[in-house]
């Protein structure tokens, strides 16, 4: 067997070898490194190098037209002044050709006009005004910028896209030039978008519903009939036809060859099955491993709601809960109704705790807002291991409290965004059940900003809490703060930052956390990658008291990998009051 291989890699390399005698002639590009590889690639001599039968006078004549088409080759960098050199040398079976170039120097953009014409700039609508200022203000080859024909016609599309995105889907460029002196390195360029007419939205046309009620689709979308096209809005609509868990698959089309005052919204739906069972392995610094069975009923016999019920069994805070959702009615609002059993072992505190929520959901293309009524039930004792005199009367009690909650997110994309921001407000009162009961109210306001600069981009979190109540009321645990680990403040363990009792980490009703990240995109040979490296600077502080809110620090390094399924993150953190170091593993962006 060893001996046939040998011989099979033996004809191998002779054929190798005479595949190499072969050719015609070799090509040898002297050439500075910003066009020799452009040269080396695509010169047309290539292909006439396996022609074994080339003769002298064959040769001859491709010697000669190589110039011009090295010409075009360099010009295409920036190069319009090159000196360029073809000849042969060798002869019989050495036959070798030599390009030699001097490229001269790189051309840079002098100037760029950018015309409009079509609907966009017939009009005085403001809306009008700002699309055109956001397409030349994203032009992507400034003044002095240098010019290559391949940034020049990326630069074209994007201008095209940035006006197709948005009212004018059957915009086009009508007219570009890109005039090149060659003498002075200086190109002027210009370029002239047709935008067409204004298209509006006309009637839906849903393919693809055979078992769910056919107004789920146009419920979830909420593409209204006569409103503006607008890209953005039609894939925030295919988004929550695919998040809502009723269809696999959603694809949305608007016909830019329609008619604009009315075009026909084609709506394509794969329906997902009546059941699913989903198991779902996974790990994370704070809890251990875990693992999770999720069931989805989208159709509960008798009413119709979607009922998804999930169970998870992990080291630190287990958890069974149930929600039910009713069908969004046609002002985008739906019922729902949660119940969630979950234990909590922090490593201090064992806390076990049960809420029932019964409220309304509207969730838009960049806004999220809750209305419900919440029962909370916590008891609260030392983890086992833990020893103590008593553990403090604090986290034990039910409450009954009326929530609103409202979410604003507009970031350029998801998961992975380069800039935009977020915002959340939680605003809550109730009573309290347990002991005398006690009026209280509970606020939470989150924040969350990245900004791209030249080299990455920075990443802003805040988050402050505060629970209002007199001393002696028995708020549940649930409803007060505690805060540290992975996503808060790195260099902490999961909730090591409370209010400290009799050595105990206690919940505390008022929270403070901040974070600063610098995200660094990682190039490989001037390509980007998946991985991003980051340095940050994390703090928090809870207390029972605004005037006790003493910040604790962490900081530290980190990887980012974008995978299909998320963002990945690695940090390795120092905390400071600790004074040692932690590792924090997560999967996923959430806001």
């Amino acid at each position: 067997m060893a001996h046939r291989f040998a011989s099979f890699l033996l004809c191998l390399f002779a054929a190798a070898g005479a595949f190499a005698q072969d050719a015609a002639f070799n090509i040898d590009v002297r050439a500075p490194k910003e066009v020799r590889g452009v040269i080396e690639r695509n010169i047309e001599l290539r292909r006439y190098r396996e022609v074994t039968d080339l003769d002298d006078a064959e040769l001859a004549r491709l010697v000669a037209s190589a110039e011009r088409n090295v010409r075009e080759l360099v010009a295409t960098q920036g190069y319009f002044d090159p000196k360029i050199s073809v000849r042969r040398e060798g002869s019989g079976g050495h036959r070798v050709i030599v390009v030699e170039v001097q490229p001269g120097p790189l051309t840079k953009i002098e100037h760029t006009q950018i015309d409009f014409e079509g609907a966009i700039a017939q009009g005085d609508d403001p809306a009008d005004a700002a699309q055109e200022r956001e397409i030349r203000s994203g032009w992507e080859l400034p003044d002095g910028h240098a010019f290559t024909q391949e940034q020049w016609t990326d630069s074209k599309t994007h201008a095209l896209r940035q006006l197709i995105q948005r009212r004018y889907p059957a915009g086009r460029i009508s007219y570009s030039l890109a005039d090149v002196d060659a003498r002075s390195s200086r190109a002027r360029l210009g370029l002239r978008l047709d935008s067409g007419p204004l298209f509006r939205l006309g009637p839906m046309r849903v393919t693809g519903i055979q078992r769910y009620d056919p107004v789920l689709v146009p419920r979830l979308a909420r593409l209204a009939q006569g409103s503006i096209y607008d890209q953005d809005e039609i894939t925030q609509a295919q988004l929550r036809l695919t998040g809502s868990g009723y269809f696999d698959t959603a694809f949305i089309y608007v016909d830019p060859q329609g008619d604009p005052k009315a075009a026909p919204v084609e709506v394509t739906v794969k329906e997902a099955p009546l059941h699913r069972v989903v198991f779902g392995p996974g790990v994370s610094t704070d809890s251990g491993a875990r693992l999770s069975l999720e069931y989805r009923n989208n159709r509960v016999p008798g009413i119709g709601w979607q009922a998804v019920t999930k169970l998870q069994a992990e080291r630190k805070s287990p958890f069974i809960q149930t929600e039910w959702s009713a069908i969004p009615r046609e002002d985008g609002w739906r019922w729902g109704v949660l119940a969630r059993i979950e234990r909590v072992d922090d490593g201090t505190l064992l806390t076990h705790d049960q809420k029932l929520r019964i409220g309304q959901t509207w969730l838009g293309a960049h806004i999220e807002r809750n209305i419900y009524m919440q029962y909370d039930r916590a008891t609260v004792q030392a983890s086992p291991g833990i020893t103590t005199a008593a553990v403090p009367d604090i986290g034990d009690g039910e409450s009954l409290s009326a929530n609103y909650v409202w979410t604003g997110r507009y970031f350029d994309r998801t998961p992975y965004p380069e800039h935009g921001w977020g915002i959340a407000g939680e605003f809550g009162g109730g009573i309290t059940l347990t002991g005398s009961r006690s009026p209280f109210t509970r606020t939470v306001l989150r924040g969350l900003w990245i900004k791209p600069l030249e080299d990455g981009r920075i990443q802003l979190r805040a988050e402050a809490g505060a629970v209002l109540a007199k001393p002696g009321a028995r708020v549940p645990a649930t409803q007060m703060f505690r805060t540290g680990g992975d996503t808060t403040v790195r260099g902490y363990g999961y909730r090591d930052i409370g209010v400290d009792r009799d050595g105990l980490v206690t919940p505390g009703r008022y929270e403070v956390v901040g974070s600063v990240e610098w995200q660094k995109p990682i190039r490989r040979a001037g390509v980007l990658t998946n991985y991003e490296g980051v340095v940050f600077l994390d703090s928090g502080a809870v207390a029972d008291r605004v005037a006790n809110l003493k910040p604790v620090y962490g900081a530290g390094v980190g990887a980012r990998y974008k995978s299909p399924l998320g963002p990945i993150e690695a940090d390795i953190a120092y905390g400071f009051q600790p004074k040692k170091l932690r590792l924090h593993f997560t999967l996923g962006m959430t806001f």
